[in-house]
């Protein structure tokens, strides 16, 4: 229940009435419209603020949640990606990490994500099967113990690059309010014989030390790369400390959980995906139209944009990444801004500048699927890309 004296409120929506450029008086009723219950109303002047001021990371804050209230979580998650972008030292909390001791050393950075999975416009599949496979067993230890539920094992995020898979991984990690731990193959990699499998168990035994810990492997292909590939025993080595680490997390670690995510799945090796490891996968496709939605309007956040039909972008770029749809973004500005140049007064993105950079763009994903068809079709051991030819059916693209 609200404790605003509405006195108070009623005093301070007239002093704005007789003062409508003093931004800290705006603000303060904003906050006071959100703190009575009323979000819808503090919206509106937080899009006041925003229009004089851009880049007001409080009134861009304040906006997210009041639009989030009101029910608008596309509009939220794009004030908060702005907020994010503004004032990254702010979005996580980091810490480097020295992890090594003699030899060549090197930092890791532990973040405290603060971005959810609310956060994540559209892609309400994946979220469900997030929240069904690890999130709820964990959120319910005695239906999960009920039921015989185990918490053994991984997830493995797979799918064309630039679709999100990285901030899925933070929105996770943020969910269970864990530290996280991104490492890659730079991160371990280490010319000296022996020194990357060290460098590998410490990175894993500080992720220990910080449990609740979300330990994210991007590109995992390159770390854990099939052994059939590999030709030198020092990159089968490298795999079968992976392999070790992995196995001891059910044994020896609590609140130790592992992410990983890759663009070629077929190149990991078996003994990764194996019950207990990494044996949970999820598919992460190209934005659906809410997500691209909101991805778009993320993007032109802070640009001067008239007469757009967001909607309408939004259904021409089907299979597009948010990658390229920020690079869309990007494109149909540098048109607008070169016609401004050469006339010496700001002309407004439009959308006949949308319609030339689509009428040239193609989705990068397309080549991505033109290589996951054979491994969909003809090397589906055990349906585990069954999800991903169902899609590709649906598509058209096989």
């Amino acid at each position: 229940m609200s404790t605003t004296d509405p006195a108070v409120l009623t005093a301070v929506e007239a002093a704005v009435e007789n003062a409508p450029a003093d931004r800290a008086l705006r603000f303060h009723l904003a906050k006071l419209l959100f703190d009575a219950g009323r979000p819808a109303d503090a919206l509106p002047h937080c899009a006041r603020l925003l229009q004089d001021v851009p880049d007001d990371v409080e009134a861009l804050r304040l906006a997210a949640s009041a639009a989030e209230e009101s029910g608008d979580a596309g509009r939220a998650a794009s004030y908060r990606r702005l907020a994010g972008a503004l004032a990254p030292e702010e979005q996580a909390d980091v810490v480097k990490l020295r992890v090594v001791d003699g030899g060549q050393k090197g930092d890791v950075e532990i973040e405290r994500p603060v971005v959810r999975l609310r956060d994540v416009a559209g892609m309400e599949h994946v979220k469900q099967r997030i929240e069904l496979a690890f999130l709820a067993p964990l959120r319910n230890p005695e239906m999960r113990k009920l039921y015989g539920k185990s918490l053994r094992g991984g997830l493995l995020l797979y799918g064309p690059p630039g679709c999100g898979k990285t901030f899925i991984a933070r929105a996770i990690a943020g969910e269970l309010g864990a530290a996280f731990l991104s490492i890659g193959l730079s991160d371990v990699l280490d010319m000296y014989y022996g020194e990357s499998e060290r460098k590998l168990h410490e990175i894993f035994e500080t992720a220990r030390r910080m449990a609740p810990c979300v330990v994210f492997i991007d590109e995992i292909d390159a770390l854990g790369r099939k052994r059939s590939f590999l030709r030198e025993s020092a990159g089968r080595t490298l795999v079968n400390q992976l392999l070790a680490e992995l196995d001891s997390i059910d044994s020896e670690n609590e609140g130790l959980f592992v992410l990983a995510a890759t663009n070629h799945p077929w190149d990991v090796d078996s003994a990764l995906r194996r019950p207990g490891r990494l044996d949970r996968m999820l598919l992460v496709l190209p934005p659906d139209p809410p997500a691209r939605m909101a991805i778009l309007q993320s993007a032109l956040v802070d640009r001067p944009a008239s007469g757009l039909d967001v909607a309408a972008i939004a259904g021409s770029t089907d299979g597009y990444s948010g990658a390229d749809l920020v690079h869309v973004v990007d494109s149909a500005a540098e048109f607008a801004m070169a016609d401004s140049l050469a006339s010496g007064k700001v002309r407004p993105i439009g959308m006949s500048d949308f319609t030339r950079v689509l009428s040239e763009a193609r989705p990068s994903t397309r080549s991505w699927f033109d290589t996951a068809r054979n491994y969909a079709q003809f090397a589906n051991d055990g349906g585990m890309y069954d999800e991903l030819l169902s899609y590709m059916r649906k598509q058209k693209l096989v």
